[in-house]
């Protein structure tokens, strides 16, 4: 009960429900929702993948299926994970419903009240809300534009009086800051974990979807380098690249790890929707999924690169922003002395929603960032929205001035 009314109170619980709200608000202007704009889901091929579908096939639809997953769509995803790398082996695969299902369930198998979890800092504000549901302390790692700070991930294992049970990253696109992990920096974060046994939970919602073909080898998986002492759950999802409605995530983690997952979900949902899973097991064996991740890498870049356009453009020169490579958003920078919630104020009265930074880390204290997502934006939305953005930060930079001086 304790963990239960702990998350309901928690701001990381509050800013979530908030983040919904705004993601989908009416007649806003919004850069708040992490997720693909309607005009781009593969509608007309879904309908020609159901209208194919043999009766008993749209019949198991209807169905339950195994806890596990649908057998067809396991075997497609070992096929689709081979190819990104990944060494399946004596891997297995669950799916989920959503990766932040697979998330749920990899804290309710490990985590009891009390225990400690490693995130980075900013953090992916749905884990912490479930790190928060089941009690855990937290503790968070800052990182920087090639990953996780492993000097000052070194210094909170050797400070720590218990064993962490797992560390939380997502490396691939990083959600909120946008950045993709070095490849450098995943060896030294795989060679400072080896041997420690805590177990690293990579997150990898957007490795698809890289702008450029030639940094595609920067998204390899750190579970795909077969290290024998680090355990490694993998997570990903299909809701970035088909459709956040779907829910359909998984995880790929050791038989064991496995075994006591598959009892979890069970208790749970007791199986993810056969109808979902038999359409995105159609999507991948017919060979629709590589067409359309063009498709939406190249918008998503138009976006993007309208956004840095108009970043430039409109901003005033204290707020900084480094260009991201590939996923949704970009990760604003103030200046030190003003935060993200007073213009986030300013910026809803004239129109226009994002997400303050204080929502992605941990201790919801640190207040110098926003991000930007450009996915959910019409991209003749987008000046207009920087345009007003800029304007509730000069605002609020004025009255910072006036107020010191």
């Amino acid at each position: 009960m304790y963990a239960f009314s702990k998350a309901v109170n928690s701001m990381h619980s509050e800013d979530v429900k908030q983040l919904m709200k705004q993601a989908s608000g009416k007649n806003l202007i919004s850069f708040a929702g992490g997720m693909p704009n309607n005009d781009l889901f593969p509608v007309e091929q879904i309908d020609e993948l159901y209208n194919s579908l043999s009766p008993e096939i749209k019949k198991l639809c209807f169905q339950y299926g195994p806890t596990s997953g649908y057998p067809p769509l396991v075997k497609s995803l070992e096929s689709y994970l081979e190819k990104k790398g990944l060494i399946i082996g004596d891997n297995k695969i669950l799916i989920t419903t959503g990766s932040l299902q697979a998330i749920s369930i990899i804290t309710q198998e490990f985590v009891n009240e009390g225990d400690i979890i490693l995130t980075e800092n900013p953090c992916f504000v749905g884990a912490l809300t479930v790190f928060e549901t089941f009690g855990a302390e937290i503790h968070s790692i800052p990182i920087d534009k090639h990953g996780i700070n492993i000097e000052a991930l070194k210094s909170k294992i050797e400070s720590l009086d218990r064993k962490p049970k797992f560390l939380y990253v997502t490396p691939n696109y990083h959600n909120p800051a946008g950045i993709i992990y070095s490849p450098e920096r995943k060896k030294e974060l795989l060679e400072t974990l080896a041997g420690t046994g805590i177990i690293l939970i990579e997150d990898d919602a957007y490795s698809d979807l890289y702008f450029n073909e030639e940094e595609k080898s920067l998204t390899k998986a750190m579970k795909s380098n077969g290290v024998q002492d680090v355990e490694i759950i993998y997570t990903g999802s299909f809701s970035k690249i088909l459709g956040p409605g779907f829910r359909l995530g998984y995880m790929l983690s050791s038989e064991e790890i496995f075994e006591k997952a598959e009892t979890v979900k069970q208790a749970l949902d007791a199986c993810t929707s056969s109808f979902m899973q038999i359409l995105a097991n159609e999507f991948l064996v017919q060979n629709k999924l590589e067409p359309y991740l063009t498709f939406l890498r190249s918008e998503y870049l138009e976006r993007k690169d309208l956004l840095q356009q108009y970043l430039k453009t409109y901003m005033p020169e204290e707020v900084t922003w480094n260009e991201p490579k590939g996923g949704f958003y970009v990760w604003l920078k103030l200046p030190s002395h003003i935060k993200s919630t007073e213009i986030f104020n300013e910026s809803v009265s004239r129109g226009v929603v994002f997400v303050t930074g204080r929502t992605f880390d941990p201790a919801s204290e640190k207040d110098d960032r926003l991000r930007l997502s450009f996915s959910n934006m019409p991209k003749d939305q987008i000046e207009k929205g920087v345009i007003i953005l800029s304007e509730a930060i000069k605002k609020v930079l004025q009255n910072s001035k006036m107020v010191l001086s």
